[in-house]
């Protein structure tokens, strides 16, 4: 068993959480809202279920606020434990050299975007950081909010703008952030 399969099964089990345990059609996504969420991790701990589209934020002991978030389409996927290492507002946008080769039109952004409504990166960004060194995988605003609930990224969590600003304003340097 891989680590992500492993971190998917153990975390599965631990969060009670409806839209696994029933294929359902998914219904519009209507806002963030306090759910029960039952897990052993600590107060202030973000959990990111890439299957069900939802990050939660920990809020206490088998609580959690649920915002609905676009996901890594397939191939740009990733899973891991992280922690928050920079939280940037309206941050500069500045595409891989990758991302340009697939898409050249990208190309004027080399040396970045400034942030505004029309950068991807949205309203605000927390940057991963696993073991000292960016993981270049973030948590972010959208200019595209229908893409809410899809896998749509090339790989970073996608908040709706107003819900990225309410996590960055309640999470630290250092919180942890695990991605399923």
């Amino acid at each position: 068993m891989d680590r992500r399969s492993f971190l998917i099964s153990a975390f599965s089990l631990a969060a009670a959480t409806p839209a696994l345990a029933a294929k359902k059609k998914r219904s519009a996504y209507t806002g963030a809202e306090v759910v029960e969420f039952r897990t052993p991790e600590r107060r202030g701990t973000v959990i990111v279920n890439t299957q069900e589209r939802y990050l939660y934020h920990v809020i206490g002991r088998e609580t959690a606020i649920r915002y609905g978030v676009a996901v890594g389409k397939a191939g740009f996927d990733w899973a891991g434990i992280a922690q928050i290492g920079r939280k940037v507002e309206w941050p500069t946008w500045t595409p891989p050299a990758s991302m340009i080769r697939r898409r050249p039109e990208l190309a004027e952004w080399a040396d970045g975007m400034p942030g505004g409504p029309d950068n991807p990166l949205g309203a605000r960004a927390l940057y991963l950081y696993a073991k000292g060194k960016d993981t270049l995988f973030r948590i972010h605003g959208t200019n595209e909010p229908w893409s809410i609930g899809t896998a749509a990224s090339s790989g970073c969590i996608r908040m709706l703008n107003e819900e990225v600003s309410e996590l960055y304003d309640n999470v630290r340097i250092g919180t942890k952030v695990i991605v399923l």
